[in-house]
């Protein structure tokens, strides 16, 4: 190995480098939005604002200019609203007191917009063109030649999480059937057609209750009564996690000192100006396309012992989806085992310095003595144009006692209630459904009602956040904390214990997103992959977690034996057994039934996960 000195980096070295020097101007600020390459289709898709703003008048278009035709009101024909009736709720302690700043908001059937069936027939298309596993390509173990290909991100080119399933690009339409107490304790909705509506109300210290109310052919009121107590949650958290937990585990290298560390292939430099911690990281770089980049540290010298270790990085991109980040220790035998995070699929810029805590990808036939290694490589496998890769503080960490499992279900599509939830009652495990609030309020008929979804969360399963369904990286830091901060209070005053948790629509988040979601949320966020997508249980960044898309069996059930094998998680994401990227329902059958007789794995929900992660700082 070289020492630190004042060679300048070379490019494609057969043998190694050193770092040190100037080469030149190799900044190779790629402009990670190109690498959106479904982008303009996604918005498309959203832009269409559908049959939305036409409230559910969607087939009587000859009808639209008849100014006589005013007697719909009570039909649904929501073109008519202005003419419907007024309902006035009043909320007030059991004392008869009125409480200021209630929230209250309806469901009911009269409350559906747009052709919903239709607009779930993508419903959470994450993956179109997310192919089975590409990113494995020629991802030979123990090529020491550099042949260790990995088509690092091609399984997430699309990101493509919805396609069409938005209603009115975010736009939050169910906003006029959820309104705020004014000082005397009431709030009017108006506009509204016969029929019979569920009337909810919470107050930060009371427990929620409902009423219902049938509204015909007049206007209506009803008064809801709050009593003390209610829910543990809050809207704000108490913390930011990502700072709470930024270092875990114990440091094994913080980049301080690079004499222990050579570049075998590709550009890389210390870097001064941008750190994790401490003084510098060292930046890997290339404007070569398909170029790898590799760094290497001499570990037979120190000889550590790592044996039933897990090992996390801090990591930062500004081209993410195009590369994959390993790490591949290598015994002095030759025998090697690759700890790899197959894809950075955020979809938004630069999301700053995160935390990655990569599970197994894949080891040689005679696994790597972890007490007698020769070298660690941190390998960065590039498919783009050009990549700019920082890496910084290489942590250990202790392992769980076993292997687990999250099944994630996004959308809260009434697919999961009538096909699937059957299936983990017969098998006895839980699920994680992340659910669109706009959706529930609206009264889509192809989404799971309030009601149904306590039903499940009584059942035992966790019902998460998933934002307004919009882009948060397109949306302006306060428009994007309105919405935030409406949606956690949404789940939090209905009593959705898993509100503290989030999944990022569309993988769509930046510093900015990371920073404003961090006041209302502990954990969750996820990256994604269509490959074996693991994290070590200890040492994920709480609000970047990765997960595998379930679009393939047998992927699935490799997921399921490296978790069991490493005492590692892997989070499987579903959406629609109908979608191409989720296993149909036998095969989801046959999922449930291997993970049911494997050895040494357990379903858990992300609250189970987080508790492991925070008692393990």
């Amino acid at each position: 190995m070289l020492a630190l000195s004042g060679v300048a980096a070379v490019s494609g070295l057969a043998g190694c480098a050193a770092f040190g020097g100037d080469d030149g101007d190799g900044s190779n600020e790629t402009d990670d939005e190109g690498n959106d390459t479904n982008e303009t289709n996604d918005e498309t898709d959203e832009t269409d604002a559908g049959n939305e703003t036409d409230e559910g008048n969607v087939t009587d278009g000859d009808n639209a200019t008849d100014e006589d035709n005013e007697s719909d009101a009570g039909e649904g024909n929501e073109s008519d609203a202005e003419d419907g009736y007024s309902l006035s709720v009043t909320v007030e302690t059991g004392d008869g007191d009125p409480i200021e700043g209630a929230t209250v908001w309806l469901e009911g059937d009269q409350l559906a917009t747009g052709d919903a069936p239709e607009e779930a027939g993508d419903a959470g298309n994450e993956t179109s063109a997310n192919e089975t596993g590409n990113e494995t390509g020629a991802n030979e173990t123990g090529n020491e030649t550099g042949a260790n290909e990995t088509n690092a991100s091609n399984e997430t080119s699309s990101g493509n999480e919805t396609n069409a399933n938005e209603t009115g690009n975010g736009t939050d339409t169910s906003s006029e059937y959820e309104n705020e107490t004014g000082g005397n304790g009431t709030v009017e909705f108006t506009g509204l057609a016969d029929g019979e509506y569920t009337v909810l109300a919470s107050a930060e210290g009371y427990a929620e209750s409902e009423e219902t109310v049938e509204i015909d052919g007049g206007n209506a009121e009803t008064t809801i009564t709050l009593e003390e107590g209610g829910s543990d949650l809050a809207v704000e958290t108490e913390y930011n996690s990502r700072e709470e937990y930024a270092q875990p585990g114990d440091s094994f290298d913080d980049f301080e000192d690079l004499s222990s560390w050579s570049i075998t292939e590709g550009n890389a430099e210390e870097d001064t100006d941008v750190s994790f911690t401490g003084s510098q990281s060292v930046r890997l770089y290339t404007e070569e396309e398909g170029a790898n980049m590799v760094i290497e540290r001499d570990l037979e010298s120190d000889n550590p012992d790592l044996t039933d270790l897990d090992f996390s990085m801090a990591v930062r991109t500004p081209t993410p989806e195009n590369i994959a980040v390993e790490l591949r220790f290598v015994d002095v035998y030759g025998s090697s085992r690759i700890y790899q995070l197959p894809s950075i699929a955020y979809r938004g810029g630069d999301a700053g310095w995160f935390r990655t805590a990569p599970g197994v990808f894949e080891e040689d036939e005679y696994p790597p003595e972890m007490d007698f290694l020769d070298r660690l490589e941190v390998r960065v496998h590039h498919t783009g144009e050009g990549a700019e890769v920082w890496v910084d503080d290489i942590r250990t960490h202790q392992k769980p006692d076993s292997g687990y499992v999250v099944l994630g279900w996004d959308d809260g599509l009434r697919t999961f209630y009538e096909e699937a939830s059957p299936l983990h009652d017969e098998y006895g495990v839980n699920a994680v459904q992340s659910v669109v609030r706009q959706w529930i309020i609206g009264g889509r008929e192809d989404v799971m009602t309030r009601g149904e979804l306590l039903e499940r969360q009584e059942a035992g399963d966790q019902i998460v956040g998933h934002g307004t369904h919009a882009r948060f990286a397109e949306m302006e830091p306060d428009q994007l904390r309105d919405s935030v901060e409406t949606d956690k209070q949404f789940k939090v005053n209905s009593g959705f214990e898993g509100a503290n948790f989030l999944t990022f629509p569309h993988n769509s988040f930046n510093s900015t997103v990371l920073d404003i979601v961090s006041d209302y949320y502990y954990a969750g966020g996820y990256n994604q992959a269509g490959n074996v997508n693991l994290t070590a249980v200890y040492g994920f960044d709480p609000l970047v977690l990765p997960r595998t898309i379930g679009h393939d069996l047998e992927l699935c059930q490799d997921c399921v034996d490296t978790a069991a094998q490493y005492n590692q998680c892997t989070v499987l994401n579903f959406h629609d057994f109908e979608l191409d990227n989720t296993i149909d329902r036998d095969e989801y059958d046959q999922l449930l039934e291997y993970i049911d007789g494997t050895d040494n794995v357990e379903v858990i929900t992300l609250d189970e996960l987080w508790e492991m992660r925070t008692e393990n700082q």
